[in-house]
């Protein structure tokens, strides 16, 4: 707990406000007290508190009512209402009204100050969520691609110098790794962003009418070409062309596409006569291409012409750095449109998120938050909200045990760690500094527990 932190404590009875006064000035706080809700908006107006104990049932002036106007008065500290009268009903008003909480008097010690450590929590959260938007809004995005990532940063670099040639492009990566966002960034950032930024997915189109789709077609050059189509290559004319999975493109339509890249000019399907296109062609696949061409699933000449300049994405499993921040712009998307209140993610749901191995990458992550703020209550992210693919299954499925011996939660304690630690070192691929961050521990504790648990 931070020292000197403001707090304000409003209740009618002196005796209750001079416990609260010795006990929270013993636990570090900076107390002011007052005896009733007007005499609250006084203290409000003219100072900054970090929270806010308030009396509900109080004379003149009531707790609800402080409530209301505090909030009217743009008051963002974390507001406690305290009643002898509590029911689930005055619980459920206040929370509605915009209060952080609710305690029941008489109450303990340990309660109160366990409202208030969740409280500060919240509040650190909040500050740790701002500090991420200002990072994620500045060194860390590029073209609207985020990453701290040592190997994304490089990617950002190298963006810039071939931005504005017209080198072909070959980006490499797994399948949810941002490749598009990465041939958009080398538009966006190059002389040809004016122009239009055409892309195509070539394993989705079927062989019979990708030619078309990239080259165009006149009328009757078969049986449904009714009237002229303008290709793709032409759409693209001035601009950049993004062929994203190419690996699957036909054997007989790479023999076209080579030609294209060599003479920059491109033939409609039926028509007898070349046109000139200035296109800059980006390609990106999950395949690897260089294992194709050796195996006669892929033209080499191709493959070459196509590899002038490499740009190899990393999956998320190697930017677990990246996690918080991209949780963070998710919750921004996406829970906007779900929930009223600011979203926030439990710190226990978050080291899940990064102990997992991410198969689908970002887009995996990314449906995950989504899924996560249409099903999380009072804007907070829990590890119930998360796919069970995700969530830790160690913690979550302990089973019952048989036996007294195994009731012994140092025992568990000592279970549990080891697991985690050995699954942080698999995700990692025994990475040490990258499972430390996983597991919110320093490098020093890391290397002593691996040690003490004889972990290989």
């Amino acid at each position: 707990m931070k020292k000197n932190q403001p707090i304000l404590i409003i209740d009618d009875e002196e005796n209750l406000r001079h416990m609260l006064s010795v006990m929270l000035s013993h636990q570090g706080y900076r107390v002011d007290l007052a005896a009733d809700g007007e005499e609250a908006l006084g203290c409000v107006l003219e100072n900054v508190y970090n929270f806010i104990l308030c009396d509900i049932h109080m004379p003149e002036m009531d707790g609800k009512t402080f409530l209301v106007r505090a909030l009217e008065q743009l008051v963002t500290a974390p507001i406690i209402m305290m009643s002898a009268y509590g029911s689930v009903e005055t619980a459920v008003e206040c929370l509605k009204l915009g209060a952080y909480d609710f305690i029941s008097k008489p109450f303990k010690k340990d309660e109160i100050l366990m409202v208030l450590k969740k409280a500060e929590e919240r509040e650190r959260l909040k500050e740790e969520n701002s500090r991420l938007r200002e990072v994620a809004a500045g060194r860390f995005s590029y073209s609207g691609i985020l990453s701290q990532n040592a190997k994304m940063q490089e990617i950002f670099t190298q963006i810039k110098k071939i931005a504005d040639l017209k080198t072909t492009i070959l980006i490499l990566g797994e399948s949810g790794t941002g490749k598009e966002l990465v041939a958009r960034a080398i538009h966006q950032n190059g002389r040809r962003s004016l122009k239009p930024f055409v892309a195509v997915n070539c394993g989705a189109i079927p062989e019979n009418l990708l030619e078309s789709e990239l080259f165009g077609h006149i009328r009757g050059a078969f049986t449904d070409a009714s009237s002229d189509k303008v290709g793709l290559f032409e759409q693209a004319d001035g601009g950049t062309l993004f062929l994203d999975e190419i690996g699957e493109m036909p054997l007989a339509l790479q023999v076209k596409l080579l030609r294209v890249l060599q003479e920059s000019e491109i033939r409609r399907v039926g028509s007898a006569v070349s046109k000139k296109v200035d296109v800059r062609v980006v390609s990106a696949t999950s395949r690897d291409l260089s294992v194709d061409s050796e195996a006669g699933r892929f033209r080499e000449d191709l493959y070459f012409r196509l590899n002038v300049f490499c740009l190899q994405l990393p999956p998320l499993r190697e930017r677990v750095e990246d996690i918080p921040l991209l949780v963070e712009y998710f919750m921004n998307r996406y829970g906007s449109a779900e929930n009223s209140k600011q979203l926030r993610i439990e710190p226990y749901a978050l080291r899940s998120l990064m102990a997992h191995r991410w198969p689908g990458n970002i887009r995996e992550l990314e449906n995950a938050i989504e899924r996560a703020c249409i099903l999380c209550e009072d804007g907070h992210i829990t590890s119930a909200c998360l796919p069970q693919s995700v969530c830790l299954p160690d913690i979550d499925n302990l089973s019952e045990p048989d036996d007294d011996e195994n009731l012994s939660i140092k025992k568990a304690e000592d279970t549990i760690e080891r697991e985690l630690i050995r699954k942080a070192l698999a995700r990692t691929g025994g990475n040490r500094t990258q499972s430390a961050k996983i597991l919110e521990i320093s490098h020093r504790s890391l290397l002593y527990k691996i040690k003490e648990y004889g972990i290989e």
